[in-house]
């Protein structure tokens, strides 16, 4: 089998995609997490904070990516937030009989609320991001911080 056919049955065989935070000690911790239960050897992982541009997609920025969780399914279609992580559970056999509930519209409205207020606090978790002194290259790095 040539490798451009085995590449193409593993893109099948993934049922989602996940484009997470990995400068975040919270989201990667909770990442570690889910990449430990079963299903998720089909899910692709991709940290938004250092993945070239072109792995998150024509649609996906990485400012957006990096703001809040996004997860692209097998259809290709990209959903973020709260229906993010509905769609990430589905994969899930340990859980995904919670996603017909979840579902619900009034429900994701209900997530998402809770998700954004979350958000607001996320940043004191994130790690700085460092960057180099151009003025002088042998100066000490100086922290910035990321959003």
């Amino acid at each position: 089998m040539n490798l451009e056919i085995e590449n193409k049955a593993q893109i099948q065989e993934q049922l989602c995609t996940v484009y997470f935070d990995g400068a975040c000690p919270l989201c990667s911790k909770e990442i570690a997490a889910y990449k430990q239960w079963r299903g998720a050897e089909r899910i692709a992982w991709i940290d938004a904070s250092t993945c070239p541009e072109s792995e998150l997609g024509s649609e996906l920025k990485r400012d957006a990516a990096l703001a809040r969780l996004h997860v692209r399914n097998a259809g290709g279609e990209l959903e973020q937030g709260a229906a993010a992580f509905i769609e990430l559970w589905k994969n899930f056999p340990a859980i995904a009989w919670l996603t017909a509930c979840l579902s619900q519209p009034v429900t994701i409205k209900v997530l998402d609320v809770l998700y954004r207020l979350f958000l607001k606090i996320r940043p004191l978790w994130r790690k700085p991001s460092v960057t180099k002194n151009k003025v002088n290259p042998t100066a000490p790095s100086i922290p910035t911080r990321g959003n």
